[in-house]
């Protein structure tokens, strides 16, 4: 019997004690995917909001060098799991926040999910790893330990339309690289 779908040890974390995502309960749709290191996202109010704000006070007056220190420090980070996905070409991985992210830990994913299509398993870029993408918006960095769940990870089927014409292109990479030209 073939592999249907799961998850595998990305092979730079093998032997690191990485656990593979698991469900909790009994009727839980999501799988927890923890983080393979300690890692802190930095609060996006230290630095980028309060320069955002004076940015906006002087109706957009600003040099590219203070844009761009900005924007860097509000931007969302990428927290490594260890971990990868495989499933059947007509699956797609969903990655949702936990519950407890915004409420407990400030914590929250900015685009709402994560899509995580069949052929990013072992690609060339990063052999396939999860990363969490997150936002800190409480005013203090947040710590996250090796081992905390930060996200879960759902399985489904996905449809396409009558005419699709999707398909024609190989992936080539890793996080963020389906939009190959």
């Amino acid at each position: 019997m073939s592999k249907q779908r799961g998850f595998e040890i990305v092979e730079k974390y093998r032997g690191q004690g990485i656990n593979l995502p698991k469900r909790q309960t009994k009727k839980a749709a999501g799988y927890d995917i923890e983080s393979a290191v300690d890692f802190v996202v930095p609060s996006m109010w230290k630095f980028g909001v309060v320069n955002a704000i004076k940015f906006l006070l002087n109706k957009g007056k600003m040099d590219d060098t203070k844009l761009d220190e900005i924007q860097n420090a509000i931007k969302p980070v990428l927290v490594p799991t260890g971990v990868k996905a495989y499933m059947q070409d007509d699956e797609v991985l969903i990655v949702a926040s936990r519950s407890s992210n915004p409420l407990k830990r400030g914590l929250s994913i900015p685009n709402g999910i994560g899509v995580v299509d069949a052929d990013y398993y072992n690609n060339s870029g990063n052999e396939g790893e999860l990363f969490i993408q997150l936002i800190n918006f409480f005013p203090k960095d947040y710590h996250i330990k090796k081992g905390d769940r930060l996200a879960q990870g759902i399985f489904t089927k996905y449809l396409t339309t009558d005419d699709d014409q999707g398909g024609l292109k190989q992936r080539e990479g890793g996080f963020g690289s389906s939009g190959i030209k």
